[in-house]
């Protein structure tokens, strides 16, 4: 048999690194889709119309919804999006065996597009959750979920962005948001978003309509603060200031000028009207680098200290309210501004 001089063993050999690259990458997406899936769940929701008519009759018959969901416990507790369950009059979840089991509302936080439900089960497989606050922009990121009911649904993509802030469809301010490419599709709200290793990084929660890849998660580290509050009452009390903001990098320059211990901050993108944040002078474009002495870098850092126990939430008398000290830069200056911290609406 006469052989092709063009093509020599060295060149069937050149593209072989490429080929393992690839072959890595597709062997850590399925067992990571190996090891969580069995977590993922669909929850079909029946909602309750709002209206009623002055026979207590409907105006409409119950409306059916669809998401994701995954089993953080053993013992049946499971993390979804709040408006994946609002209003529900019946929950049902369906496990990926193929077991179906009616669930209970523990909780929800809506502030946070975040909820928790329990089923009684047997033999539940919990996912792990991970660490958020470890993530970097550009590393892999792999989505589950049951759009549209389909059965474990996975789309892989990168971190783009950290810190964001979202408003839902609802109006709600969603603050502190993982922006990811991984392809979100209706169904998959609920579902996690998941690390190479398996771990679950955030809950998907939104896609933006009007553009291509740009999807949003909370990030797992809000839930695990969440959690506890929903589980013991169903509900969070919370501090609000009213910001939309993102973190952002602070340069060295203006770091060591100003003796600050951290790189980061968070810039204001905007201040809601007649809102705390408003009421104490801070304005679109300053960068929130302290709260009560303690220094901030990120949303995240603010979110757990904006509680009612440490800021003294709205009262009914007015003096009792505590107020808090803001520090931040603006332009080239170093301010500190008094707050008094509201209980979120």
């Amino acid at each position: 048999m006469t052989r092709n001089p063009r093509f020599t063993s060295n060149d069937r050999f050149a593209s072989h690194p490429d080929e393992q690259l690839l072959d890595a990458y597709s062997q850590a997406v399925i067992s990571v889709v190996e090891k969580v899936s069995p977590a993922v769940v669909n929850i079909d929701v029946q909602k309750s119309p709002r209206g009623r008519s002055r026979y207590f009759q409907s105006f409409s018959p119950e409306v059916r919804g669809n998401g994701s969901g995954f089993i953080f416990t053993p013992d049946g507790y499971i993390l979804t999006n709040a408006h994946v369950v609002e209003d529900a009059s019946n929950i049902e979840v369906t496990l990926a065996d193929g077991r179906s089991y009616a669930a209970e509302l523990i909780g929800d936080d809506p502030d946070r597009d975040l909820a928790v439900i329990r089923i009684h089960a047997a033999n539940l497989v919990a996912a792990r959750l991970g660490d958020s606050q470890a993530l970097k922009v550009g590393q892999l990121a792999i989505a589950i979920g049951h759009p549209y009911g389909f059965q474990t649904t996975v789309t892989t993509g990168v971190i783009s962005a950290l810190g964001r802030s979202f408003r839902s469809s609802s109006g709600k301010l969603i603050e502190n948001i993982i922006q990811t490419d991984a392809a979100l599709n209706p169904g998959n709200s609920g579902g996690p978003l998941v690390t190479s290793h398996g771990e679950v990084i955030g809950i998907n929660t939104a896609i933006a309509i009007s553009a291509q890849g740009i999807c949003f998660a909370v990030p797992i580290n809000t839930a695990k603060m969440v959690i506890p509050a929903l589980m013991k009452g169903g509900k969070v009390r919370r501090g609000y200031i009213g910001i939309g903001g993102q973190n952002v990098q602070i340069s060295r320059r203006i770091m060591l000028f100003h003796e600050l211990s951290g790189d980061t901050g968070i810039f204001v993108m905007y201040v809601e009207p007649h809102s705390p944040a408003r009421k104490a002078g801070l304005q679109e474009g300053d960068v929130i680098v302290g709260f009560n002495g303690q220094q901030l870098t990120s949303i995240e850092d603010l979110q757990k200290l904006l509680t009612p126990e440490r800021v003294g939430v709205r009262r009914r008398v007015a003096a009792c309210r505590e107020t808090s000290q803001l520090t931040i830069l603006r332009r080239n200056q170093k301010l500190f501004l008094s707050i008094v911290p509201e209980e979120s609406p």
